[in-house]
């Protein structure tokens, strides 16, 4: 599997227009050109599941992996990936105090609603041309 070097990738659901619109802030906000991004339903984004020993069957989840480092899921993603951001979402960090079970209570929940709350794609989204370097 080729990756890019020194970079974090976000895997996201992407028939989801809640991770879609994440994935549209975090692209927004990444001054540094720190992550790239993947499809769940993709190829490459089941070849990572694969590789890091998460079945791709029981993962509906935003998961954040830093190659050769560590990869994170759920709560734990969300808070990782809102430390490179400044302001109000790096203050977000305070709530790694939380005990992981009880926030990815409240993440499992959100995610059980998304499609009910925010709507569904039939397929997943087509990056522009602009944007296309950031998707793998």
């Amino acid at each position: 599997m080729d990756l890019p070097q020194n970079k974090k990738i976000i895997l996201f659901d992407g028939v989801c227009n809640l991770c879609e619109s994440s994935v549209q802030y975090v692209i927004k906000h990444d001054k540094k050109d720190v992550f790239r991004f993947a499809a769940l339903q993709s190829e490459i984004g089941q070849e990572i599941l694969s590789h890091i020993g998460i079945d791709p069957k029981h993962i509906d989840s935003i998961v954040l992996y830093e190659p050769g480092v560590a990869y994170f899921y759920k709560s734990s993603a969300a808070i990782e990936i809102a430390k490179h951001f400044g302001g109000l979402f790096h203050l977000g960090t305070v709530f790694k105090i939380i005990p992981a079970l009880l926030r990815d209570k409240l993440y499992d929940y959100v995610a059980r609603n998304r499609y009910k709350w925010y709507g569904k794609k039939d397929s997943c989204m087509i990056p522009t041309p602009e944007l296309k370097a950031k998707f793998l």
